[in-house]
């Protein structure tokens, strides 16, 4: 069988065909990494202007209680995440994530408030094992609704909502992890005040079958362009957010992910919902105690690009071997090589240079704060 043909495929994918995408396989989709502009010069005009990003592959999903109640909801999606769920107010985002008995993350979410229901996104890779998980520990008390009939598009970039505005005047008002049903080209759809490149932006689920016509309205105005995979990347690197599968996956706690920030106050120790997640007793610990390695941001000296995977040493010999890099490339915006990856504690103060192994050679890194760039996200 033709691996191509044996993709899945967004409802955009004709689109991407006829913008002379190039088409790789990611997550069993037929997913494009690049446009003729190329990485570079969408990654930039993303930083720039607006992009405009296919995410139709990731998984939606609506979670509502059989009572009908939100707060049944609320707690039910507790009992398997670390997050405050039931302090989510309506219309809002929070980001988090599934934990496993040993405290490892089985994927990173991002959980919407929506009337008396919760409106989910989960990674394209792990949405069948996701759904299937929701519906083991929570299907006895909530409808779980995946929604396969959706598309899922984000327009990124500091001209993003004047553009957006153009088709919802109201979408200016929103703040940093607002979301709100809206229409757009009187299509009803979801619109969220989010993203994954460290730019203000937006994410828009749409009915499948208007996709395309609401994104060939956005791609006409002059500010906007098609971004592929490969720009979506760089920039969430240079962001200093996490891929599911390189810099968070079940090996790792969120605490040495660095991700103790989703943790609101309710669900640590001494708060008014505390623990009660799969893997609390190691989390709550982490979070008290410490870690033995945290994720870090690295800068390495001079153009070469540290990629996944390499080596991390204390000294430049590779005796002293202390980590390992989870992603890396070329910063675009920041004009040379980025990277993250974990250290222990006694090495991951900023400043700290370390080595890491490139073809047999230990080529200096220094240990950077994270993000890269700053954010521009509406507060």
């Amino acid at each position: 069988m033709d691996e191509t043909a044996a993709l899945k495929k967004t409802p955009l994918h004709a689109l991407h065909l006829s913008l002379g995408a190039r088409m790789v396989p990611f997550a069993g989709y037929d997913m494009p990494v690049q446009y003729p502009l190329g990485v570079m010069k969408e990654h930039l005009q993303t930083r720039t202007s607006a992009g405009l990003f296919d995410v139709s592959h990731m998984g939606q999903v609506i979670i509502r209680a059989k009572s009908g109640k939100f707060e049944d909801a609320a707690l039910a999606l507790e009992s398997i995440v670390p997050v405050d769920i039931l302090g989510l107010p309506e219309a809002r985002q929070r980001y988090g994530f599934f934990t496993n008995e040993d405290g490892g993350i089985l994927d990173d979410l991002m959980i919407t408030h929506i009337d008396d229901y919760l409106f989910v996104v989960v990674n394209a890779a792990c949405k069948d094992a996701d759904f299937a998980h929701l519906e083991k520990h929570m299907g006895d008390r909530c409808e779980i609704m995946p929604l396969e009939d959706r598309a899922l598009v984000a327009l990124q970039g500091p001209r993003a909502v004047s553009v957006l505005a153009e088709l919802w005047a109201d979408v200016a008002a929103m703040k940093f992890m607002d979301a709100r049903h809206c229409r757009l080209h009187d299509v009803s759809c979801v619109v969220s005040r989010s993203g994954y490149s460290g730019e203000d932006g937006f994410e828009i689920s749409i009915p499948g079958k208007y996709a395309e016509d609401i994104v060939n309205r956005l791609l006409e105005h002059p500010d906007v362009q098609p971004i592929g995979l490969g720009a979506r990347d760089s920039l969430r690197l240079e962001a200093g957010l996490c891929l599911y599968g390189n810099d968070i996956d079940t090996t790792t706690s969120p605490i040495e992910a660095g991700l103790e920030w989703a943790i609101q106050k309710a669900r640590r120790n001494a708060g008014a919902r505390a623990g009660g997640f799969p893997g609390a007793s190691r989390i709550l610990a982490e979070l008290q105690d410490g870690t033995t390695r945290r994720r870090v941001g690295l800068k390495p000296e001079g153009k070469a690009p540290v990629r996944d995977h390499a080596k991390l040493y204390a000294d430049d010999q590779g005796k002293d071997e202390i980590g390992e890099v989870t992603s890396g490339g070329f910063g675009p915006s920041v004009e040379g090589p980025v990277a993250m990856g974990y250290v222990p504690p006694s090495h991951a103060a900023v400043g700290t240079r370390i080595y890491a192994e490139v073809r047999g050679r230990y080529l200096p890194v220094t240990v950077s704060a994270l993000p890269f760039i700053t954010p521009t996200y509406k507060r």
